[in-house]
C-alpha cells in the first residue's frame, strides 16, 4: 500500500488527487510502441529510450491539441529526460512544444547536471540556463512566443502543466502568459507512463524481489519486545542494504494498530499472541517497490492465532488470489477491485475493506492505473499495479496482503514472490 505524496496524473492542478477517479475507457495507444522495444542488458533505461518517449509525447500533444507541455521536477521529468532533482524556488522546466526545439530551462548552477541527462546527450533537447537575477518565467514565456507555438490556432492556447509543478511557479507563468489555458499534463503523460516497457518491467521486478528479501529477513527475526518504530528502522536499513536508493515507508502495525492501514510505526511494543502488518517499499534505480504481509507472532509461549483471525486471513487471501487471477489484457481496472470486494463482502466483512484494491506503480509508488470502482481503463500488457485487499477490525487487528502484479500478453505475473500462506513466527 505505502503512502504516496502528490499523486501524479489524477487531479487538476489545485485539486485533491485522492478524491478524483480517472474513468478512462480508451485502450492505451502507445502500448505497442513501448512494448516493441527490446530490453537493455544492463538493468537500466537506455539513452535512446528517452528520445522515443519524447517522440511519443509530442505525438500526444498534437493529438490532444496542446500548444506545449511544461514539465517541472518530478516523475514526468525523470521519465522524459532522465533528470533527477528536488523541486525548489528556482524554476526547472522542460519546455516541449508540439513543433520546434525542445528547451530544458534550468538555473545556471544546474546547467552542467542537466547537460548530462540522456535526453540532452542525445541532442533531443537543449539546455537553456538562466542567471540568479533573471526572470525564469519570462524566459519560458519567450520560448512559448515563437511562431511555431504561438500560431494563433485557438486550440494552441492550451498548455499541459506537470501536476508536480509548484504553485508559485505556475502562478508566475499564468501571470506572464495571459490567455493561455493551463491544464494537467496527465492528459498527455498518463497513457505513456502507465504502460511499462521491458526495461521498466525488469527494474520493477528487481525492486520487488529486493523488498521481498528485506521482508523475509524481518519476518525471520526477533519481533516480540521491540517497538514498532525500532522494527520500522530495521526495515528501512534492510531495503537500502538490498539495493534500494530510498526507503520510502516501513509500516509496522502491531495488534490493534494493524486496523489502521496507514499506521505510523510508534512506541507500541510488539506482544506475543498478536498479528503484525508489515507494509514496506522504496525505490531502486528510480522504480518503486511496495509489498505487504500480515504475520502472527506466537512468542515463547506459542500463542496460536484465534479462529476469527484465521478466518479473516483466509478471506483476504482468497480475495487476493481471485483478484490476481482476474488480471488479463482488456479487463477493466475496476473489475480487479470488484472481484476482491465480492469475496470480502460475501464473507461479511465488506464494510471493513476501506480502500481500493490497488494502485499503479512505476517511477511513483502511486500512479495510474488505479484499481478502483469507476475506472474502466482496460488493462494492457505492461501495466503494473498492486493487488492489496484488506480487512480492518477496529481496536483489534487488521489483515492485508499485497503483491505487485504486471499484466502480460498471456495474463499476469506477480513480481513479489514471498508466500501468501499465514506466517506464524515465534518472533
Amino acid at each position: 500500500m505505502g503512502r504516496a505524496g502528490a499523486v501524479e496524473g489524477l487531479a487538476p492542478i489545485g485539486g485533491n488527487p485522492r478524491e478524483t477517479v480517472r474513468a478512462n475507457t480508451r485502450r492505451p495507444k502507445y502500448a505497442p510502441l513501448m512494448n516493441a522495444m527490446p530490453p537493455a542488458p544492463s538493468g537500466r533505461i537506455p539513452d535512446d529510450r528517452y528520445a522515443a518517449r519524447l517522440a511519443a509525447c509530442r505525438e500526444a500533444l498534437v493529438e490532444r491539441d496542446f500548444a506545449a507541455l511544461l514539465v517541472g521536477v518530478g516523475p514526468d521529468l525523470r521519465y522524459l529526460s532522465g533528470f533527477v532533482g528536488e523541486p525548489m524556488e528556482r524554476l526547472t522546466l522542460l519546455v516541449v512544444p508540439r513543433e520546434g526545439p525542445v528547451s530544458f530551462v534550468v538555473p545556471r548552477l544546474e546547467a552542467r547536471k542537466a547537460g548530462t541527462t540522456p535526453l540532452v546527450r542525445a541532442g533531443a533537447a537543449a539546455v537553456v540556463p538562466f542567471e540568479e537575477t533573471e526572470d525564469a518565467a519570462q524566459l519560458v514565456a519567450d520560448l512559448l512566443a515563437v511562431p511555431e507555438i504561438a500560431a494563433g490556432h485557438a486550440a494552441w492556447e492550451r498548455l499541459a502543466i506537470s501536476n508536480r509543478l509548484w504553485a508559485m511557479h505556475l502562478l508566475q507563468l499564468q501571470a506572464i502568459v495571459p490567455g493561455r489555458r493551463c491544464e494537467p499534463a496527465s492528459e498527455v503523460m498518463c497513457e505513456l507512463r502507465q504502460v511499462k516497457d521491458a526495461d521498466e518491467a525488469e527494474l520493477l521486478g528487481l525492486a520487488a524481489r529486493a523488498a521481498d528479501r528485506a521482508l523475509e529477513a524481518i519476518m525471520s527475526g526477533r519481533l516480540v519486545g521491540r517497538t514498532e518504530a525500532d522494527v520500522s528502522r530495521e526495515i528501512r536499513r534492510r531495503l537500502i542494504d538490498e539495493g534500494h536508493d530510498v526507503a520510502d515507508f516501513a509500516i509496522v502495525g502491531s495488534g490493534p494498530n494493524g486496523a489502521s492501514p496507514h499506521h505510523d510505526a510508534g512506541d507500541r511494543v510488539i506482544q506475543a499472541g498478536e498479528p503484525v502488518v508489515l507494509d514496506i517499499g522504496g525505490t531502486r534505480a528510480g522504480y518503486a517497490s511496495d509489498t505487504t504481509r500480515t504475520i502472527w507472532v506466537t512468542g515463547e509461549a506459542g500463542i496460536e492465532p484465534d479462529p476469527e483471525f484465521r478466518r479473516v486471513y483466509g478471506v483476504v487471501r482468497e480475495a487476493h488470489e481471485k483478484a490476481t487471477a482476474a488480471v488479463a489484457p482488456g479487463v477493466p481496472a475496476e473489475r480487479i477491485d470488484s472481484v476482491a470486494r465480492e469475496v470480502i463482502t460475501a464473507a461479511g466483512y465488506g464494510e471493513l475493506f476501506t480502500h481500493r484494491v490497488g494502485h499503479g506503480i512505476g517511477l511513483e509508488v502511486h500512479e495510474d492505473p488505479y484499481m478502483v470502482s469507476g475506472n474502466a481503463t482496460p488493462l494492457a500488457p505492461g501495466m503494473a499495479f498492486s493487488v492489496e485487499p484488506g480487512v480492518y477490525v477496529p481496536d483489534r487487528w487488521g489483515v492485508r496482503l499485497e503483491n505487485i502484479v504486471m499484466c502480460t500478453r498471456d495474463g499476469r505475473e506477480a513480481l513479489n514472490r514471498t508466500s501468501l500462506e499465514l506466517r506464524i513466527v515465534a518472533g
